[in-house]
């Protein structure tokens, strides 16, 4: 099945055009202190605000520093917390996906009436209330959008496994007396990941996204660390002379949300078994 929806991906050029450029911006982040021309963190007072040229392709900042190097930098920022978000919320939603869906009842009510609650709030102004109590770094920004994404990804999974524990095979193991932790880890989980796949892909984007707004709005990750929220909030008030400020960083933002959505869509049409036939 990975190699059928593998396939797919590749003959899809739009997705394949956003996993590439996915890899090319990871690539960019893990080598950020080899690829980047310049030390983002430098000021130089004698290159302040100075337009893109070949000696700064994409200029300088307010404090002379290369909006390139920092915008390179901002990537391993933005994808550490995109990843790191999204790990927190599929692991989170899975587990109580798993638990509220395999054994129903008082249990599946109570979890469900909880992502019921957690969801009538907005996810952003939820972020904001909670990070607004809270020192502001990199670290809380993760742990917060995570913990505060895992919802839909609970409601996903304790539908599969609604579908999946009715099914002959689990009914075989558990006939043979096989215990419910190795049903659900050994025969359920494995056959609802894929869904959890596309979702986590999604998740990523909409990580990435949340923690440009939070630094646009001070409350993400701190100067002088580079982040492409950051350089956007610094942009706005410089946008009348240095609209490269705004321009770039709100590119990268594009692109590599972009790119993650496009990848999600290409991984829920590869799935869908009305596609499979076409193979």
């Amino acid at each position: 099945m990975f190699k059928l929806i593998l396939k797919r991906i590749l003959k899809n050029k739009i997705a394949l055009s956003g996993l590439i450029f996915i890899f090319f911006i990871l690539f960019m982040a893990i080598f950020s202190s080899y690829v980047a021309p310049y030390d983002p963190y430098k000021i130089n007072v004698y290159n302040v605000l100075e337009p893109p040229s070949m000696k700064h392709i994409f200029g300088t900042d307010e404090l002379g520093r290369d909006v390139f190097s920092r915008i390179i930098y901002g990537a391993k920022v933005s994808l550490q917390v995109g990843f790191i978000a999204m790990g927190i919320a599929i692991i989170t939603g899975t587990i109580f996906g798993l638990i509220a869906g395999y054994y129903g009842g008082l249990i599946d009510t109570i979890i469900m009436r909880f992502v019921d609650v957690m969801l009538a709030f907005p996810t952003l102004f939820l972020i904001l209330a909670v990070v607004a109590f809270l020192e502001p770094n990199i670290y809380i920004v993760m742990i917060v959008i995570g913990l505060t994404g895992w919802m839909d990804v609970a409601r996903l999974v304790r539908a599969e496994v609604l579908s999946l524990k009715e099914r002959e095979f689990v009914l075989a193991a558990r006939a043979i007396g096989a215990s419910s932790f190795r049903i659900i880890f050994k025969h359920i989980l494995p056959n609802a990941i894929y869904p959890v796949i596309v979702a986590a892909t999604f998740s990523v984007g909409g990580a990435i996204l949340i923690e440009s707004g939070l630094s646009f709005l001070g409350l993400g990750v701190q100067p002088p660390e580079p982040s492409w929220g950051g350089i956007l909030s610094v942009g706005k008030d410089y946008i009348t002379v240095a609209w490269w400020l705004s321009l770039f960083p709100g590119i990268a933002i594009f692109l590599t949300v972009l790119s993650f959505n496009l990848l999600g869509e290409a991984l829920r049409d590869a799935i869908d078994p009305k596609h499979w036939a076409e193979d």
